[in-house]
């Protein structure tokens, strides 16, 4: 085994890992493994016909159930609308059971599922289906408006049908019920479908320049739910409350795929609201959490929080955030029955490049873990040459989890990829036993006159003191240094702390560059669905 990685042994018996050429690069890979994800389902419906594999609202689901609705929905979009391999389909939805069967439908045809980031304007998304080529989209009345008014100003001639869920309008002819796929047809599946063929085009959320669209393969993604298998250690007794996007990387594949790979539940909900996040995930005697930091201080300040019993909980995960060491004694002493993992990653990546293992020392909680036993990590220098211990550098990453490329996009595929690793502009370290620190984003660096300092250190820094709910840190312009750090702080409620007190504390933490020049307070800080700070926004403020 390479030094920092974990071992191979699964929760369902030895995995060996192997190599193999994937997308022309030799990588590591499970030799026992499911090929698509629809193999992924079929073994869990076997196996646990009469278990919960989805709970949302009132709808509890069994594998049963949901391979029978699946079938049906895969039978009327292949023979009523004509629904092809290598086809595109977009789902523009909350999180909601239709998600669900439309991403096991699709992908059972070989078609290719474009997850759309709900929060985005009509521009943005008329971009996406225009770049995809979408031929179906399905959608709900909460985005009536908006898909109205993308018709009305983009032509889209790949786009040759629309599906609204909870729509029964038949006086529009224009939208047809999602109902329409769930009448009684049955299903006789001809395609061959491929372990290394598209399975997702997850367009990511950069903040300059046109959306890239990642092109996620079922090898990745199945990779990537036995990489959370092995190290979470879940099973069929799994239960998740996802919250977080389902067009996202995070609940998506970290949450909802990598839940059916091991029979487990998935409890749905539509968007994140702490009240009801909190009883749910009570009720539902929930056993695994996976959210930014943020969501875990909501939830603890909450006034309900210790009205009820989280002893369930076995596994809490995080990451997208720096989460501060108050906040971690608190979820340790608040989830007693629960272990403690962080994790990184990246659309890229198909979700997790390593996890932190169910028990580190205290001297370890500011890394994101180790690499997962099927990543190839190397950290390198401006010359390209790898990084010794503790040495700061950008991190390259390889494995069957990393995308085949970027969806009609030649620039980005010459561009991100370098001797079969993905180039993640992120700054990184990796001390003597393998664990993994991020430091920055490599553009998010802050150069003071020549003083690299790296925005983390000074965030997790600022998130020791007690009436810090959130920080973020950036660089802006100065004439006399090039640049000068300024801090963006949200204060806890019910908490009074002035920038003066602020920079005091640091002073006593950070070298006296670090601290920040100016420091802002305000309401909340800008997120994508991901929970990352968006900071070209904080920057130009």
């Amino acid at each position: 085994m390479e030094a920092g990685q974990q071992n191979n042994v699964g929760v369902r018996g030895e995995r060996l890992v192997k190599k193999q050429i994937v997308f022309g690069r030799e990588v590591k890979v499970f030799a026992d493994r499911p090929k698509t994800i629809t193999e992924m389902l079929n073994n869990s419906a076997a196996k646990f016909p009469d278990k919960e594999a989805v709970v949302s609202d009132k709808i509890r689901m069994t594998y049963k159930e949901a391979k029978e609705r699946i079938d049906t929905i895969s039978a009327n979009l292949q023979t009523q609308f004509h629904l092809k391999k290598g086809d595109r389909i977009a789902l523009l939805l909350n999180n909601c059971i239709e998600f669900f069967l439309m991403v096991f439908a699709s992908a059972q045809l070989g078609a290719i599922v474009v997850p759309l980031n709900t929060k985005l304007k009509e521009k943005e998304l008329t971009f996406m289906l225009l770049h995809s080529g979408t031929k179906l989209l399905v959608s709900e009345s909460d985005f009536k408006g908006k898909v109205d008014s993308i018709f009305s100003k983009a032509k889209l001639p790949d786009l040759k049908q629309v599906f609204f869920v909870n729509h029964e309008d038949s006086k529009d002819t224009k939208y047809l019920p999602f109902s329409v796929l769930e009448k009684s047809t049955p299903f006789k599946n001809s395609v061959q479908v491929d372990e290394t063929d598209p399975l997702f085009i997850v367009y990511t959320s950069g903040t300059t320049g046109t959306p890239k669209g990642a092109i996620g393969s079922h090898i990745g993604v199945i990779h990537s739910a036995m990489n959370y298998e092995k190290i979470l250690g879940t099973n069929e007794e799994t239960k998740t409350l996802i919250a977080v996007p389902l067009f996202h990387v995070t609940g998506l594949i970290g949450q909802m795929l990598h839940i059916v790979l091991v029979g487990g539940t998935s409890v749905i909900m539509p968007r994140y609201q702490t009240e009801s996040y909190i009883q749910t995930a009570a009720e539902e005697k929930v056993t695994f959490l996976f959210n930014v930091p943020t969501i875990y201080i909501m939830m603890m300040s909450h006034k309900l929080f210790r009205q009820y019993d989280f002893s369930s909980v076995k596994t809490i995960a995080y990451g997208g955030a720096p989460m501060s060491y108050e906040t971690i004694y608190q979820l340790r002493k608040s989830f007693s029955n629960a272990s403690l993992q962080n994790a990184y990653g990246a659309t890229e990546t198909s979700s997790p490049t390593t996890i932190m293992p169910a028990s580190y020392p205290d001297s370890k909680i500011e890394s994101v873990g180790l690499p997962v036993p099927v990543a190839d990590l190397k950290i390198v220098n401006e010359d390209l040459e790898e990084c010794g211990p503790n040495e700061v550098g950008e991190l390259l990453i390889k494995g069957p989890m990393v995308v085949e490329g970027y969806w009609d996009n030649d620039e980005a595929n010459r561009t991100a990829f370098i001797d079969g690793y993905w180039i993640s502009g992120d700054m990184a370290r990796m001390d003597e036993e393998g664990f993994v620190y991020i430091m920055d984003r490599k553009k998010d660096m802050i150069n003071r006159g020549g003083e690299k300092i790296f925005s983390v250190e000074v965030e997790n820094a600022l998130y020791n003191h007690p009436s810090v709910l959130e920080a973020a840190v950036v660089g802006v312009p100065d004439p006399v240094y090039g640049e000068q750090v300024k801090a963006f702080i949200v204060k806890k409620e019910g908490t009074e702390v002035s920038a003066e007190e602020l920079k005091s504390f640091l002073s006593e933490r950070l070298a006296r560059y670090k601290i920040p020049k100016e420091i802002d307070f305000i309401s909340e800080l800008p997120r994508n669905p991901g929970g990352k700070v968006l900071k070209n926004i904080l920057t130009n403020q």
